[in-house]
This record gives C-alpha cells, structure tokens and sequence, in this order.
C-alpha cells in the first residue's frame, strides 16, 4: 500500500496539470489577451467616422442700425463660392484610389567537394584499396518566391469638416453605409484636405487627402462566413507547423 502511494499522487497531480492546462487553453481561445490579439482576428478600438455637425448659435435679433446686410447673418466670398470652410460644412470625396504592388526573390546554392587518399604501393598499408579512402560531397539549394498585390476603390463619399486649421487645412471626416439584405456596407473615410484642393463643385480627390484613413467593411452574413471560426483561429495559433 505504501509503495502506491507514490505513484497514484504523481498521477494525481498530472491530471490537475493536464486539467489547468486545457482549461487555460480553452480560456485563451474565448478571451484572447493583448499579446495575441491580432492572431484571434480582434481589433483595436474603432475610429471615429461620425459626421460632425456646426455648433447651434442662439439667434440673436440683428442691431437696429437701418443695415440690410449683416455679416453675423453668414457671409463668404465671391471667390469661396459653395465650397466647404467652415465646422460641420459638407463636402464630397472621390474616391479614386488605385494600388499595386509586386515583389520577386530567388535563390541558388550549389557547391561541390571531394577528397581521397592514395596509399603506397608497398609496405604494410599496400593492401588499402585507394577507393575505400575517398569521399566526395555535393550540396545544392534553389528557392524562388513572387507576391502580386493590385486594389482598387472607387466612389463617392460626402463628409463633413471636423475642424479648421489656421494654416488653411481641414480635418474632414464621415462614412455611408448601405443596407443590403445580407448585411450591411461601410465606407469611411478621414484626413485632412487644404481647402485650395476644392473644387468648385465642393469635391476633392482621395489622392488629395493627407493622412486618409479610409475603410470599406461589411457586417451580415456574407462576412460572417468570410472569416475564420474561432476554433480554427485557436489550432492556427497553438500549431507548430
């Protein structure tokens, strides 16, 4: 009984290690941490693509000076016409967004060497045959690898300005989304855009704006069943090949 003892507590203690183990597995694969959050498909925290609007000014009666133009009333330029200039002002970007990528490598490795012995004629060592002593290697590597990448984005989304600079640059931001019957789209779109690349018609390229962050994301079915299961995920992160 006491020569059991041993072995039955070792065993016991395996399997509440084995049981810890699954349970901290299964536990990384429900609440992924930060370290592996990117290999689970988690996202960081989403940026914000609301339209912003113009501050709400209480009206205030126009002074009784006999004037019948009163700036407070709004006023812009001959020059301006109807483009964006103010905080919360709409205007509208084309999206005309082209890019391309490729990438090629490829290597090769070959060497070769020999080597032997010849043993004298005569003497105690006559009887070594001179093929038994020789010996001879040869090693060779050939990899090759390519990588293509094209996207194109193209459309139209109106946004609205966020703030104004003193330096004649606006952050604009906004998105649309549409509702199909599968699911719903989204594209957004921020950055800033100088206000000497309005046009006339209120639009801007997409080229034009600096620092873009622009999205185009889907929700519904249709990118549910484009992404990979949660357990999949799990054996992708936990497998060593």
């Amino acid at each position: 009984m006491a020569s059991r003892m041993p072995h039955s507590f070792s065993a016991h203690w395996i399997e509440l290690a084995l049981g810890a183990t699954a349970a901290a597995l299964v536990a990384a694969a429900v609440v992924p941490s930060s370290a592996d959050a990117k290999l689970f498909g988690s996202k960081k925290p989403a940026e914000d693509f609301t339209a912003v609007r113009a501050p709400m000014v209480p009206a205030t009666p126009p002074p009784a000076d006999g004037a019948i133009f009163h700036v407070a009333e709004g006023y812009g330029a001959l020059t301006e016409g109807w483009r964006a200039r103010r905080v919360g002002d709409p205007l509208t970007i084309v999206l005309v967004e082209r890019t391309a990528a490729s990438k090629t490598a490829s290597s090769k490795l070959d060497s070769t060497g020999a080597g032997g012995l010849t043993p004298p004629a005569t003497g105690p060592l006559s009887f070594i045959d001179p093929n038994s002593i020789r010996a001879s290697g040869n090693r060779n590597f050939n990899g090759a690898g390519s990588a293509d990448q094209a996207n194109s984005l193209s459309g139209e989304v109106s946004v609205t300005v966020a703030q104004v600079y003193p330096n004649g640059t606006m952050l604009v931001q906004g998105q649309k989304r549409v509702t199909l019957n599968r699911g719903d789209e989204y594209v957004q779109i921020k950055g800033l855009v100088r206000t000497a690349d309005v046009d006339i018609n209120n639009r801007v390229l997409s080229t034009r704006v600096a620092d873009a962050q622009i999205a185009y994301t889907g929700k519904g079915d249709v990118a549910r069943a484009s992404r990979q299961g949660w357990l999949s995920r799990f054996f992708s992160v936990i497998s060593p090949f």
